[in-house]
């Protein structure tokens, strides 16, 4: 963590190691409590939703015990269950950002809320590299794929978007210019599709399991597909006016 351990809790109060489960407790209660009221939610709406999901043992008198602070303890299955029931990251039942500066992460030790986010994601503080085989550089690979991932689809559709501007354009000058530009993101699309499938080889050659891929980019992981042809598809026939 990112500060020294001290015996006072968010608030200023001293708290014991023993009391800080149910400290926890309270402050998730309190956010899902918040994230119920602003989805217009009633305890036995979202009791019906924890049903709905195979946990009724999330009963609405359960949720009263722990709204009210009698309940002091929750397992994480119910907190992904309720979070979910409630349309928020279970992260941020956690670590509420923007409503609270600091937390009380572990006994007796108060970080920003921030901070403490940072740590359960395995984040490290700025200009802190990942120490090559951890577990936080583990997660910076899948963090990476991710944002491959998301500049191929984004870039290929881009570049759809721009080829069928170009052909429905009738003036043949404009056409020509909008092609050449729709060439260019082909060109982009292409490098990104491939920047994807040289990243998922070395994950494999690292003994890591790539993400499964979005439809749209299932043909990057296969040897046999040619990924300039996906991503610089063939231009149409000339029209007679471009004759």
């Amino acid at each position: 963590m990112y500060s020294q351990p001290h015996l006072l809790n968010a608030y200023g109060v001293v708290m014991t190691p023993q009391q800080w489960p149910a400290k926890l407790t309270a402050h998730i209660a309190r956010g899902m409590r918040d994230a119920r009221r602003a989805a217009g939610l009633t305890m036995a709406r979202v009791a019906q939703g924890c049903a709905d999901r195979g946990m009724p043992e999330i009963s609405e008198n359960s949720l009263k015990n722990l709204e009210s602070g009698r309940k002091t303890s929750l397992s994480v299955a119910d907190l992904f269950v309720l979070a979910d029931v409630l349309g928020v990251p279970p992260i941020t039942l956690l670590f509420p950002l923007g409503s609270l500066g600091t937390v009380e992460v572990l006994p007796g030790r108060v970080v920003s809320t921030w901070d403490a986010l940072a740590w359960f994601t395995g984040e490290l503080p700025a200009g802190e590299p990942a120490p090559e085989g951890s577990a936080k550089a583990v997660l910076d690979v899948f963090r990476h794929h991710s944002d491959l991932t998301a500049a191929a689809v984004i870039a290929r559709n881009l570049a759809k978007d721009r080829r069928r501007a170009a052909n429905a354009t009738l003036d043949k000058e404009r056409r020509k210019a909008l092609l050449a530009r729709a060439a260019g993101y082909e060109e982009q699309a292409f490098e990104d599709c491939r920047e994807l499938r040289t990243f998922r080889e070395l994950m494999r050659n690292r003994e890591l399991a790539p993400p499964a891929l979005p439809e749209e980019l299932a043909f990057v992981d296969d040897a046999q597909e040619d990924i300039r042809s996906e991503d610089r598809p063939h231009p149409p026939a000339p029209r007679k006016d471009d004759a």
